[in-house]
C-alpha cells in the first residue's frame, strides 16, 4: 500500500521485551510512516501515552510496575503482531484489517485513523493482553487500580488528540460541521477500558474451555470491527 511497507514489517518482526523496547518499536515506525498514512496517527498517539505511563511508573505512581509493565508489553505486542500479519499478507484480527485497509484514503481525518487504532486496541486486544500477563484479573484488586490509574491520563491525552488531529491525513481543513464531531465526542477511553477488564475476567474465566474462548474472541473481534468501519467513514 505504501513504497516503505518492508521496512515497516522489518521493524516489528522482533516482538518486544520490555517497555523499552516497545517504546523504540514506536518510534521507528513513526519515522517510517508519512503523514498520509493513517496508520501514522494511531502509532503517535498510543506512542505519547505510552511515554505519560512509563513516566508514571518512573515516579512510582503504581502499586506493582513490575504487572504494569508486563501488560504494557503484552498489549503493545498485540498491535505489533496485527500489522506485522497485515505487511506479510497474512489476516489479522478484522478490527485491525479496517484501519490497514484504510490507512491511505486521504478523505479520513487523521483522528478517525487514531481513535479507530485506539478502537481496536483496547476492545480487542487489551482483554488479550490482561489474561496473557498469567495474573487472574480480578475486580477491585490492586492490579485494576493501578489500571484504572492510567485513565486520567489516557483520556486527556486522547482528549488533546482530538483537538490536534482534527485535519484530513494531509493536513487539510475539515468542513466546519460533519458527522465526525458526534462520533468522536461519543468515544471515551474510560469506558472502553472498564469493557476489557470485565472481557479479561470472561476470558480468564474461559482458560479451560478453549473453543468458548475463541468465539469470545472472535464476537469481540467482529463487535470492535464493525465500530472501526465506522469511524473510518471518509469526510466530505
Amino acid at each position: 500500500m505504501f513504497p516503505y511497507d518492508n521496512r515497516l514489517l522489518a521493524a516489528v518482526q522482533r516482538a518486544p521485551q520490555s517497555v523499552d523496547e516497545v517504546i523504540a518499536t514506536m518510534q521507528a515506525i513513526a519515522e517510517i510512516c508519512s503523514d498520509g498514512d493513517g496508520l501514522k496517527w494511531f502509532n503517535w498517539l498510543y506512542l505519547g501515552v505510552t511515554r505519560a505511563v512509563g513516566a508514571q511508573v518512573d515516579a512510582g505512581g503504581f502499586q506493582d510496575p513490575i504487572w504494569l509493565a508486563a501488560l504494557d508489553v503484552q498489549f503493545s505486542g498485540l498491535y505489533f503482531e496485527a500489522l506485522r500479519a497485515g505487511l506479510s499478507g497474512e489476516t489479522p484480527p478484522g478490527c485491525w484489517k479496517a484501519l490497514f485497509d484504510r490507512r491511505n484514503w486521504t478523505a479520513l481525518a487523521r483522528i478517525q485513523c487514531a481513535l479507530a487504532g485506539i478502537n481496536a486496541h483496547i476492545n480487542h486486544d487489551l482483554p488479550i493482553a490482561i489474561v496473557r500477563t498469567g495474573a487472574a484479573p480480578v475486580h477491585g484488586d490492586p492490579h485494576y487500580q493501578d489500571y484504572t490509574a492510567v485513565n486520567s491520563t489516557l483520556s486527556t491525552m486522547v482528549d488533546s488528540a482530538k483537538t490536534e488531529l482534527h485535519v484530513r491525513l494531509l493536513g487539510d481543513l475539515l468542513p466546519p460541521v460533519s458527522q465526525l464531531e458526534d462520533t468522536v465526542a461519543a468515544f471515551s477511553v474510560t469506558a472502553a477500558r472498564e469493557a476489557a477488564w470485565n472481557h479479561g475476567e470472561m476470558l480468564w474465566a474461559l482458560r479451560a474451555f478453549p473453543r468458548l474462548s475463541a468465539r469470545m474472541t472472535d464476537t469481540l473481534d467482529g463487535m470492535t470491527a464493525v465500530i472501526g468501519k465506522t469511524l473510518l467513514v471518509p469526510l466530505p
